[in-house]
Parts: structure tokens; sequence; C-alpha cells
């Protein structure tokens, strides 16, 4: 079931929660439209690509998913890569470090003439990152690197204000809560363990909240858990995670 996080007029944000079943990690999904556009990103793999295609085939037409975003290049981010590619005519956005990867988990596109087919539908993000134009709107793809991947990008919706920040404040939780993260001290332990052991270090944290904290972000949502809603609780993870020692920090 989608939930909508935003709209307004022909722009939306909607986000899909518990389309993962059996073994796999709870992630989440989302889809921005705008007008006759739309974006589908971090979209998952086997486990998620069909009741996936289902839901969003609810909202949008198959001919209007003009990009697929990937944070980076984990299976849960983007292994049904080959399916996007063969049912429609997407391109795939992702960090330049991961453009020349990708191919590889799309078999059934790299021999004879595919071959170039599928270079041709990736879009490479510089380090630096870049603007993606979405229908009448704007999308940014805000550098995150070695924040769990050497090529990381979150992406950034001016519209909306909205920060969809890969596993950044991602939380362990079988089912996030539609309203989002109620008591932030009490949601701590669910996120503590995950960034100290996924997140390279404090001084990569560090510039990553220096640098999202020029942008008027009014909700943050990771891939997995529950969301942060308001400008004062972003405040508080952006505020957590500055001082949280993680990765090398902790290596003995």
């Amino acid at each position: 079931m989608a939930i909508t996080l935003f709209q307004q007029g022909e722009h939306k944000c909607l986000s899909f929660t518990d389309l993962v079943t059996g073994d796999g990690v709870q992630a989440n999904q989302f889809l921005i439209v705008d007008g006759a556009e739309a974006a589908l990103l971090d979209p998952g793999g086997d486990l998620t690509y069909t009741p996936l295609s289902i839901e969003i085939g609810k909202h949008i037409k198959a001919n209007q998913l003009t990009y697929v975003f990937a944070s980076h290049q984990d299976p849960d981010i983007i292994a049904s890569l080959p399916r996007w590619l063969m049912h429609t005519q997407c391109k795939v956005v992702t960090s330049k470090l991961w453009s020349r990867f990708l191919p590889h988990l799309a078999s059934g596109f790299v021999t004879g003439k595919m071959a170039t087919s599928v270079g041709g539908r990736i879009v490479a993000i510089p380090d630096e990152g870049m603007d993606i134009a979405l229908g009448q709107s704007v999308i940014k793809a805000v550098p995150a690197h070695f924040l769990h991947s050497a090529g990381n990008f979150h992406f950034y919706d001016q519209k909306a204000r909205i920060l969809f920040s890969g596993d950044m404040g991602a939380s362990m939780v079988d089912s996030p809560p539609v309203q989002g993260v109620q008591d932030f001290n009490a949601h701590i332990p669910l996120m503590r363990g995950f960034h100290q052991r996924y997140m390279a270090n404090n001084r990569a944290c560090q510039l990553w909240v220096e640098r999202v904290s020029r942008l008027d972000i009014h909700m943050l949502v990771p891939q997995h858990g529950s969301a942060f809603v308001g400008k004062a609780q972003v405040q508080q993870f952006l505020d957590w995670i500055y001082d949280l020692p993680c990765g090398t920090d902790l290596m003995g």
C-alpha cells in the first residue's frame, strides 16, 4: 500500500514500506511523480520487483517512468535492474563509481547489440552531485560518500522538501509506523548499531551533516525503517549523527 508523503498539484511523493516478505531486510521504496514523468528510488531486488511494479502501476503508466535512482550498488537497492530495463524505457541514475558495475546485474543485456544500450541508459553522477530535471521540478543528487558506500548519493526533492537519505537514518524495524518516528530518544537504540557498523567514520558523517544542513529539509526518509518528520526532528537526527563514533573510529 502506498503512503503519500507529499502531494501538491501534479507533484507527489509516495512511499512503499511493506513489500519485503520472508527473510529479506525491511526496505522502503519511493516514487516521485511530477506531471507526466516519474522517478523510482532504490527499487530493490527480486523480493520487491513484482509487488512494487503492481503498486506503482496504480499511480503511473510504464512509459511515465523516466528514471530509476540508485543511491548505491547493493542488492536491496538495485538488483532488480534488468527487469526495469526490460519493461520500461527508464534511465538508471547512480554514482559514476557504480555506472560500469551495474551492467553486471543485467545478464540479459550484456551480449551483442544490447551491450551499448545498457550503457546508454545509465546516467553517471559525478562525485560532486548534480541536478536532475523531473517534469517541472528538480531532484538534487546530494553526495553522501562513505556513508555505507564509497560512491553514495541521497536525493533531495526541492518541491516536497524531502531528503531521501538511503541508509543514513535507517532503523531496524519489521514495520515502520506510517506517521514516522514518535519518540526520538526511544528510537536511538534501533539506529545506533546499524550506523556504527555501516557508516565509515564520524568524519564522513560530519561532512554530510554540514552539506545537508544547507538544504531546507522538512522530512528525512531513509531506505529502512521510520521517517523523521518536521524540521525539529530532522535536526535531532543531524545533531545525533554528527557526534556518533562509527566505523573506523571503533576499530581496535
